[in-house]
């Protein structure tokens, strides 16, 4: 069985989450770009998706809700206003408004309390490992 490339985004104001985070996905062999803020992540900047077909440039992001310099849903929204074809969004906070709930119920997004309950976030990240077509290839940032 061939091991495919993978990739996970991180974004997290609070720097031992990010690590926590990052020490998981790499772990499972992932690719993994940690970033304090929405506005640093490559796939803010982007205007439109430029992915194409069987290609994706994040396999799972995994987003705080509320950040110094941002907003998870709202990072989440404009993802996919742009054509994002990633289907795979977590959230994390220690509160959830129901606007909140609403909007990521919307996106799909699994929502995850802080503290993080890891065994929950590991089962989440094997239900998205099945869920990957073998055929989709990631989208080279470089």
């Amino acid at each position: 069985m061939s091991t495919m490339r993978r990739r996970a985004v991180i974004l997290d104001d609070n720097p031992t989450l990010r690590k926590v985070l990052w020490k998981v996905f790499d772990a499972r062999g992932y690719e993994v770009f940690t970033f304090p803020d929405p506005g640093l992540c490559p796939l803010h900047v982007a205007r439109e998706c430029l992915c194409p077909p069987f290609t994706s440039c994040v396999d799972i992001i995994v987003s705080d809700l509320n950040m110094i310099d941002g907003n998870g849903i709202d990072f989440l929204e404009q993802l996919v206003q742009k054509g994002c074809k990633q289907q795979h969004f977590a959230l994390m906070s220690g509160n959830f408004s129901e606007a909140d709930l609403a909007r990521a119920s919307r996106l799909n997004c699994k929502l995850f309390t802080k503290p993080l309950d890891m065994a929950q976030l590991t089962a989440w990240i094997e239900e998205v490992e099945r869920l990957i077509p073998s055929e989709r290839t990631l989208f080279d940032w470089h």
